[in-house]
């Protein structure tokens, strides 16, 4: 089967040459025939099987002569990089249309997104928490809305969207068109499909979450203290040109992006403690080979799409096996090919076994020629939680010690604590001298 023989519009046929589209992946053919038809469409769909078009393709086209001015179409999703991932898929695909998109997620503000609401953008991608901040303000209405995607429903499971995903649907008018994709299909969300589609078209919903066929899965048998000079070695050694790094922490993907970068590798790290500029930058610095290697927590797993990635690496052995199959999803996207390499420690080998169950077949093991197993390590990859935040609260300690003395200095003052004028040393009439400007350090940043 070709593009061509699903009959979509010329103008959306022009973009899909132009990015060297020619013929659908099987998601891509099963749902755009039922979708253009008007079908509700329930699909289990993997992450790098082209599902984002699957959806995005029929809502344009459908769009395409219909009055305008009214956002009609509504894309909800878990994860602020996917909703760009997404946006960026819709401006590609409808770049010979008129037709426009805008996403709506937390972390930025509010004044470009409510500008989109207002100005009737043709589709919204947004994530729940976001959405829901918006439909308490009067502009956020979506009366004329006609099709809604759920996309990543079991990802939005595991994050705890689903009375999220409820309250928005109360939001939307009942009669519309409902396109929903899961990778996989645990009960909760099954009952959601029932409370949201209407006679829908099934596809895959028996099958088995399997990784692409397209990637080469290994096993490196390594200590827990050894596995990020490991990963160095692999980079070193030029085994791997570019790498997408997961980690189980936050904490741990700031170590070794550290550890990486001491050692001359070009590294950044994303993660949900990172603002979302600072998310935006790494992941931009990534895609255009800025950085060689992004260190990532599962929130993005499945949020990055970086064309014809070679390697994703398990620094750690995730304990959910739907977890290893969306992160190794990384790479082999679109049929290509690529590497997932998993860095097993002894304590994780029963995580192991339980993913080779679920896919079907033992990994084969690896061993790194010339790697020093017995080498000293340079540091733990990991500070102990206690040991962290003991750290964290002498610090606290030393700020309000600080605070105190300043204080304390300033009432003692022959002008008796009172405003510095303009020429005093550190005064100025908008800041305070330079005491003040620490004891108030803690609380002016974690604002």
């Amino acid at each position: 089967m070709s593009f061509s023989s699903l009959q979509l519009h010329p103008s959306l046929h022009k973009g899909l040459k132009e990015l060297g589209y020619t013929r659908p992946t099987p998601i891509q053919a099963d749902a755009i025939p039922p979708a253009l038809e008007g079908r509700d469409v329930l699909a289990c769909a993997m992450t790098g099987s082209g599902k984002t078009a699957a959806f995005v393709l029929p809502i344009l086209h459908k769009l395409m002569d219909r009055p305008r001015g009214t956002t009609r179409a509504l894309v909800i999703t878990p994860t602020r990089e996917l909703a760009a991932q997404i946006l960026e898929s819709i401006n590609d695909l409808a770049v010979h249309t008129p037709l426009t998109g805008a996403a709506v997620f937390g972390g930025v503000g509010m004044g470009p997104q409510e500008h989109a609401f207002r100005s009737g953008v043709d589709i919204i991608v947004a994530t729940p928490g976001r959405l829901l901040d918006h439909f308490r303000s009067p502009y956020a209405k979506l009366a004329g809305l006609e099709y809604l995607v759920l996309d990543e429903a079991d990802r939005m499971l595991d994050m705890g969207f689903l009375p999220d995903i409820r309250r928005v649907i109360k939001h939307l008018p009942p009669k519309r068109q409902t396109l929903f994709f899961s990778a996989t299909m645990p009960p909760p969300i099954a009952a959601l499909t029932r409370e949201m589609l209407h006679n829908p078209v099934t596809l895959n919903v028996e099958r088995e979450s399997k990784p692409a066929v397209g990637i080469t899965q290994a096993v490196y048998p390594v200590t827990q203290d050894l596995k990020s000079a490991l990963l160095l070695s692999l980079l070193t050694r030029g085994d791997m040109k570019e790498a997408l790094v997961f980690t189980r922490t936050k904490h741990r993907a700031n170590r070794i992006a550290e550890y990486l970068v001491r050692h001359g590798i070009k590294a950044e790290r994303i993660h949900g403690n990172r603002s979302q500029s600072a998310r935006t930058a790494a992941l931009a610095g990534f895609k255009d080979g800025t950085y060689r290697v992004l260190v990532a927590t599962d929130i993005a797993a499945r949020g990055i799409d970086v064309e014809a990635l070679g390697h994703v690496v398990n620094l750690d052995v995730p304990a959910v096996p739907e977890d290893y199959i969306h992160r190794v999803g990384r790479t082999a996207r679109a049929e290509l090919k690529g590497d997932a390499f998993t860095f097993v420690a002894p304590d994780e080998e029963a995580d192991l076994r339980n993913i080779e169950k679920a896919i079907g077949r033992r990994l084969p093991r690896v061993t790194v020629p010339d790697f020093n197993y017995n080498a000293k390590p340079e540091g733990k990859l990991e500070i102990p939680l206690a040991e962290r935040l003991a750290k964290h609260r002498a610090n606290k300690s030393g700020d309000r010690a600080r605070a105190a003395e300043n204080a304390k200095r300033r009432a003692s003052s022959p002008h008796g604590g009172g405003r510095r004028g303009p020429g005093a040393p550190g005064g100025s009439s908008g800041q305070g001298g330079s005491g003040g400007s620490r004891g108030g350090r803690g609380g002016g940043r974690a604002r």
